[in-house]
């Protein structure tokens, strides 16, 4: 009886620390795809590394699972355009070396649209 009473306080200690768990890592051809995850269980950011370095599509949500940011990385580097949602406002973030290089502003109002 002892031994089923441990093997079952085991069993629920493990479910219990899955649940708690913040992050996962895969590795495919020399790169690792990281999720981070919120307490509530939604993610909270993925991408992958390469050479230790963040590297390729990284994608950021709010703790409701609503999106935050898209961009990319190259060799631990922002680059590209980089998008940002803040509300109805959505910021385009150019980036070279990690260096802002120009930034637009894009909301509801400005859409435009084309009733022909």
């Amino acid at each position: 009886m002892k031994k089923i009473l441990f093997a079952g306080l085991l069993l629920s200690a493990g479910v219990l620390s899955a649940q708690n768990k913040d992050h996962d890592y895969s590795v495919e051809n020399n790169i690792v795809k990281a999720v981070y995850y919120y307490k509530n269980g939604n993610i909270k950011q993925e991408g992958t590394y390469k050479d230790g370095k963040l590297h390729g599509n990284w994608t950021a949500y709010n703790e409701d699972g609503t999106k935050q940011s898209i961009g990319e990385y190259t060799n631990g580097l922002k680059t590209g355009k980089w998008f940002f949602w803040t509300g109805a406002v959505l910021n385009e973030v150019d980036y070279n070396n990690s260096r802002i290089a120009e930034v637009k502003k894009w909301s509801q109002e400005a859409v435009v649209v084309n009733n022909k």
